[in-house]
C-alpha cells in the first residue's frame, strides 16, 4: 500500500469500531481478505487503516457484533469473486451472494465475529 495522508473533509466518513470477541483472529482476517493494514498503537488498542489508507477504526471487545442489517457498510473490492473466496477460507461466510442487489454487483457477508457488511465491485 502507498503510503499517504488520508482526504480531510467535513461530513467525511473516517473511522470505524468493529466489534470482536478475539481481536487477533478479526484482525488477520480483514487484513487477509481485504488487504487492511493493521496497526498496534501506543495504547495498546489493534487498529486498521482500510486498502487505500482512506478510512481507518479499531477493534473493540465486549460489544455485541452487528449482525442484522441496518446501517450497512460496503468494502470495495477489484474482484468480487476472488474477495469472497478470501472471506471463506479465512473464517467468513456469505449471507447474501452476488445478485441480492442487481444490477449492482455486491454480496453480503459475515466476519468470524457475525458483523455483516458489503462487498462492492464496480461494474463486473
Amino acid at each position: 500500500m502507498q503510503s499517504k495522508e488520508p482526504t480531510l473533509g467535513n461530513g467525511k466518513i473516517c473511522y470505524l469500531q468493529i466489534p470482536a470477541a478475539d481481536i487477533k483472529k478479526s484482525a488477520d482476517f480483514y487484513k487477509a481478505a481485504f488487504g487492511w493494514n493493521i496497526r498496534h498503537r501506543t495504547d495498546g488498542v489493534t487498529a486498521f487503516d482500510d486498502g487505500v489508507g482512506e478510512v481507518s477504526g479499531a477493534w473493540v471487545l465486549n460489544r455485541p457484533p452487528s449482525t442484522t442489517v441496518g446501517v450497512l457498510t460496503y468494502i470495495m473490492v477489484d474482484d468480487i469473486h476472488a474477495t469472497i473466496e478470501l472471506i471463506l477460507a479465512n473464517g467468513g461466510a456469505i449471507v447474501q451472494p452476488i445478485g441480492g442487489d442487481a444490477p449492482e454487483v455486491t454480496a453480503r457477508f459475515s466476519d468470524p465475529y457475525g458483523n455483516v457488511f458489503g462487498v462492492y465491485q464496480q461494474g463486473e
